[in-house]
């Protein structure tokens, strides 16, 4: 089978399993996805158009790499600007019948999903979430006969499972006006979140069933829930969606076999148990979020100042890229407490290594923390709280000797702060 750039994306880990299965990635062989738009709407298409002055700081991976974190997004995902229109199906088994009413099981997603994107996008995504089917879904097999267990491939459990669901489904569903998929299997199905998480994403999957034309390409599956008992989840517990739906996106995983020990708190793909928390800048520019005009790109020696402005906001520059080569660079940004950051204990300037060339749940990227072994700054549960403190501060640096590169907070005023970036 020829290699391409398209992948299935495995179950992320709950920061309260002590460890990860490692991650299995199946390729398929073209790139090509259900609803595809070629128009500015899809997130590889529209990242074509960006501005040629920022053309170092776009890094990309090699042709191994399945989930890259390089600059533009390849097409073959779920359009990441403009409407999206979000499938939502409630399914369960006669092994497992489903728990209170299929909407009360929608509703522990919606709308705190659709906010979260409107937050987080600052308006450019309109997540519609659509439920034409109000029951639940009774699937012919039991939920056991399926073989779905954690790090389970597409084939043959997932892929007999979709085919159930398409044909449970169509009669009252046309596939072909939606651009990604959400199943939402009730709760008693499979183990609890607290003993492992089942919740997957299967992205770009060419191979996978037809419904109404097209194949079910960019679906998302959730199971259990995300309830640890510190009472936050009618709060919290809806964000394993808003996860999972980046990797539709084409958005990795931040995660290793460490837990969140590379990127903590600071991104949802890397941590969504607990307190709300945003993604990092450079995904908001991969999914078009943020303007060219928005991004500095550090890529000439000498010193050069950037003003940057706080992620939570919108507007203004947001923020600066240091390339290293084709595949790495460094990424600073502001973070503060708003918007979707709501863990933010320490408001300063997080500065984080990109590599383009690391897989999905290898660490693609590595935040960089100002005070090391401080045990960091919150107690709220479920946070990563080593990183929490991670960010930068008026007379602080990061040093890279090796590439001969300096990062400095100057000042801030009012939120906005001043970062100098000296190269050789």
């Amino acid at each position: 089978m020829q290699l391409s750039r398209r992948w299935i994306c495995r179950p992320r880990r709950s920061p309260l399993l002590a460890a990860l299965a490692a991650l299995v990635l199946a390729v398929t062989a073209t790139a090509s996805t259900g609803r595809l738009s070629t128009g500015p709407q899809t997130a590889g298409p529209a990242a074509l158009a960006r501005s040629t002055a920022l053309g170092p700081c776009m890094i990309s991976g090699t042709m191994g790499v399945q989930m890259s974190e390089g600059v533009p997004t390849p097409p073959g995902y779920a359009r990441s600007t403009g409407p999206v229109r979000a499938l939502n199906l409630m399914i369960d088994f006669s092994d497992a019948p489903g728990e209170g009413r299929a909407t009360d099981r929608l509703g522990e997603f919606f709308p705190q999903t659709q906010e979260w994107f409107r937050t987080a996008s600052y308006g450019r995504m309109d997540y519609q979430p659509h439920a034409p089917v109000k029951d639940w879904l009774r699937m012919p097999r039991p939920f056991s006969s399926y073989g779905i267990e954690r790090g389970a491939p597409f084939d043959p459990g997932y892929r007999e499972l979709v085919q159930d669901i398409v044909e449970k489904a169509d009669p009252e569903v046309d596939f072909s006006t939606y651009d990604l998929v959400n199943i939402l299997i009730t709760p008693n199905a499979g183990p609890s979140a607290l003993d492992t998480v089942l919740s997957v994403t299967f992205a770009g999957n060419h191979e996978a069933p037809v419904a109404d034309g097209v194949p079910v390409s960019n679906a998302s599956f959730v199971y259990s829930r995300q309830d640890d008992g510190s009472g936050s989840y009618r709060e919290t517990g809806f964000r394993v969606l808003p996860h999972e739906n980046g990797h539709v996106f084409g958005l990795p995983d931040l995660y290793t076999s460490d837990g969140g020990g590379a990127v903590g708190h600071w991104d949802i793909m890397s941590e969504d148990w607990g307190a709300n928390n945003d993604l990092l800048g450079w995904h908001k520019w991969k999914l078009g979020w943020l303007d060219d005009d928005q991004i500095s790109c550090a890529s000439d020696p000498g010193t050069t100042d950037h003003l940057l402005g706080p992620l939570a906001t919108p507007g203004g520059t947001k923020l600066a890229f240091i390339p290293l080569d084709e595949q790495t660079g460094y990424a600073v940004e502001v973070r503060t407490r708003g918007g979707n950051d709501d863990a933010v204990c320490k408001p300063g300037v997080l500065i984080y290594r990109v590599d383009a060339d690391v897989d999905t749940g290898h660490g693609p990227v590595t935040v960089s923390d100002s005070t090391r072994d401080s045990g960091g700054c919150t107690r709220r549960p479920n946070v990563h709280a080593e990183l929490s403190d991670a960010t930068y501060v008026p007379g602080q640096s990061f040093v890279d000797p090796d590439k001969d590169i300096r990062i400095s907070v100057v000042s801030a005023t009012d939120d906005t702060y001043r970062v100098r970036v000296t190269r050789s």
